[in-house]
């Protein structure tokens, strides 16, 4: 699984998305098969975060580059504001698109109230899925079944709760697909101790 690819939108959650970006390259670097990216629907480009932050986004999402994973942020769903999850959810382009690369193969990751552009993209209905606490009545009344859990791995498709959860996310992601002893190894790196619990679906 070597592409992995972190959706940047304005509004975005600074935290949401660079806490999992540090992880997986902190995992690359010490040799995990990962190839990690910054993008935007709309190509490379700076990207204003929900604190006003400005990350450059490398490069276009697109069908024809699928990712093997995809980590969507959260930012913004629960103040309403003018940039963020809820606005990109009342667009409607980024889930079409999240939904095409779903069906395509990529895994999808939502950090949480990334949670809620999974929904709109129809990833969550009927399926195991956690987010912000703020949020979690509004994902559950788009069809999801809302777990208490830190992190959600329902396969190829996860998600996480709060904002500090993206670090919870992305380790158990090393963990998946690099192995325990790597993972550790990384968090170990970043003097952080995981929290929570990691709900999975088993046979």
């Amino acid at each position: 699984m070597p592409q992995c690819a972190i959706l940047l939108f304005d509004g975005f959650d600074e935290l949401d998305a660079l806490a999992p970006y540090e992880v997986l390259r902190r995992a690359e670097e010490a040799g995990a098969p990962f190839s990690v990216s910054l993008v935007s629907r709309e190509g490379a480009r700076e990207v204003t975060a929900f604190y006003g932050a400005r990350i450059q986004a490398e490069a276009a999402l697109t069908l024809e580059a699928r990712p093997d994973l995809l980590v969507v942020p959260g930012g913004g769903w629960n103040h309403r504001g003018e940039h963020g999850v809820r606005a990109e959810v009342e667009r409607g382009e980024a889930p079409r698109l999240i939904a095409q690369l779903h069906a395509a193969g990529t895994i999808v990751a939502g950090v949480c109230t990334g949670a809620m552009l999974l929904a709109a993209s129809g990833l969550t209905k009927e399926r195991p899925a956690t987010t912000h606490s703020l949020a979690r009545e509004e994902l559950r009344g788009l069809g999801a079944e809302v777990y208490d859990a830190r992190v959600v791995d329902d396969g190829d498709v996860l998600t996480s709760a709060g904002v500090t959860s993206g670090l919870d996310l992305a380790l158990w992601l090393v963990e998946r697909f690099a192995g325990s002893a790597l993972a550790h190894a990384v968090e170990r790196r970043l003097e952080y101790e995981r929290r929570g619990v990691v709900w999975r679906r088993t046979a």
